[in-house]
């Protein structure tokens, strides 16, 4: 009797740690992925300063369009919209060109972006998609940093929090005692 109780409560505990990692796992997925937007907000900023430099007599909303089909063929988005797929498929060489010369032009987004693209693929591939695909298509580029390790998910976040607050893209987390005296000076 007493080992069918502890057959049951080690049954139980598994199960318990199973519902405990799914939870944490479906938390975390939702916070990588927002780091991924903010790299793409970050690069999107300073890619199209580039593409406004390249092409000075073309208008602000080229800029926008070309580095927007830039970045999403940088992490393997189709805008399904069909006048941003005719803009990308006409200025398909123009979008290479600007990814093939990324590194070059703004060599500071190559370890966000690699971590970024790596971390999408992993949130990606944790959801059932298997897109790794994108991976090899930005080391064809150039973008991709092949010998760098994937990074753990709590170093990605820092990465991303430290770059968006030195842009003031995203506030700092504040220290425990500071965010309790904040929290009761708005009180």
């Amino acid at each position: 009797m007493r080992l069918n109780q502890l057959n049951s409560y080690r049954k139980t505990q598994k199960e318990k740690l199973k519902i405990d990692k799914m939870e944490n796992e479906s938390k975390l997925v939702p916070v990588l992925r927002e780091g991924v937007e903010i790299v793409k907000m970050i690069a999107f900023r300073d890619l199209r300063e580039v593409v406004s430099r390249r092409f000075p007599e073309r208008e602000r909303h080229y800029h926008n369009k070309l580095t927007g089909a830039a970045i999403n063929r940088c992490f393997g988005i189709v805008n399904p919209e069909p006048t941003f797929q005719e803009f990308a498929q006409s200025e398909s060489q123009e979008i290479d060109d600007i990814l093939n010369c990324l590194t070059a032009d703004l060599p500071q987004l190559r370890i966000p972006l690699t971590d970024a693209l790596r971390i999408m693929v992993l949130c990606d591939y944790q959801e059932g998609v298997d897109n790794s695909i994108i991976l090899s298509q930005n080391q064809d580029y150039g973008i991709l940093l092949v010998e760098r390790d994937l990074p753990m998910p709590h170093r990605f976040i820092e990465l991303v929090r430290r770059i968006g607050a030195s842009l003031g893209l995203v506030i700092p987390p504040l220290p425990a005692g500071e965010a309790d005296t904040v929290e009761e000076g708005e009180k």
